[in-house]
């Protein structure tokens, strides 16, 4: 197994990071636009100043396993960092394999990621580890082509488990990388709304090569100085080590070629399953219906429909996300 020059790991991502599974738009693709000596220079700079302000997260800490390294990759997916370490740590001391993980019943995994959002990714990760069990004698899959081949991995996913867990060399592509390289070399204020095959390509080409022993580091640092310099609404360009050769700097920093979408919350049904989820998970013994729908809709602004409610009830239920035992319900 090929280790970078010092231990790599994930890092969090904005919370309005792209979905992992979310693919180049089609284009057609450029030629390579970065010259290998401001490339090399982009490389030393900015892992010089990863060196200096990594942050201490607990999956960084030497010795942290690829089991590990995957779950707080799929946890750090949309949801802050601060949020996801304490239920990390917990996650590890409860289910330190992915055979410990798939032993539990996955209405335990559902109920243990607590306050994260996005439950649905609790499942997938107890699919993952399922299928580790089964097909790769309870370990993380160490190649990109495994990993995607697991439930609920994208692309980030994969890259990323494979890069940070296994040090390989790979392409990791998140919102923090594609801002960074953004600004850097195309002046732009933003990414574009969706991944697109130039992006894909830039980050290819910027990512140091296999032979440096240097890719999986640098992904990580990028990712870093675009979660805490070059951020999206309040970059510390004085902070940053790229700010003398960065054309968005260069170019006066104009705003974006294009209003970002927020994502909404309050009135969503999003936020009424995710009450839904939050009432069953924790009442121990289950709630009858009627409870159940009185408890979410006291708990949620605006209060929503009854006719939502049940809406949003009866698909947790057709998806699998809740159990009807007959008499009451549960994870």
């Amino acid at each position: 197994m090929t280790t970078p020059e010092k231990p790599p790991a994930p890092h969090s991502r904005s919370p309005h990071s792209r979905s992992p599974r979310s693919r180049p738009s089609a284009e057609p693709a450029s030629s390579p636009s970065v010259s290998p000596a401001r490339a090399a220079s982009l490389h030393r700079r900015t892992l010089a100043w990863f060196d200096e302000h990594e942050r201490d997260l607990p999956w960084r800490e030497p010795g942290t396993s690829p089991w590990g390294v995957f779950i707080s990759e799929i946890m750090s997916q949309q949801t802050p960092v601060a949020r996801v370490a304490p239920i990390w740590r917990e996650w590890m001391e409860r289910w330190p394999t992915p055979a410990a993980f798939a032993a539990d019943p996955e209405s335990e995994a559902v109920r243990a990621w607590g306050r994260l959002g996005y439950p649905r990714r609790a499942r997938r990760l107890h699919q993952a580890a399922v299928a580790m069990v089964e097909d790769h004698d309870g370990a993380v899959p160490s190649t990109e082509a495994e990993l995607l081949a697991l439930p609920g991995v994208g692309a980030y996913t994969a890259a990323a488990v494979a890069a940070f867990a296994f040090g390989r060399h790979a392409v990791v592509v998140d919102t923090n990388i594609r801002r960074v390289n953004a600004r850097w070399e195309t002046g732009n204020a933003l990414p574009e709304p969706s991944l697109t095959r130039r992006e894909s390509q830039l980050a290819a080409e910027l990512v140091p090569d296999e032979a440096s022993g240097e890719s999986a580091r640098y992904n990580v640092a990028v990712m870093e100085l675009g979660a805490l310099v070059c951020t999206a609404k309040a970059p510390k360009c004085g902070e940053c080590p790229l700010e003398s050769d960065c054309a968005w700097v260069a170019a006066g920093r104009p705003e974006p070629h294009y209003t970002p979408k927020g994502q909404a919350w309050a009135g969503t049904n999003r936020q009424i399953r995710g009450g839904i989820v939050e009432a069953l998970r924790q009442s121990e013994d289950g709630l009858g219906r009627e409870e159940l729908l009185a408890r979410v809709s006291e708990a949620t602004t605006p209060t929503p429909a009854p006719e939502r409610l049940a809406s949003c009830l009866a698909d947790l239920l057709s998806e699998g996300m809740v159990r009807d035992d007959g008499e009451r319900l549960h994870l």
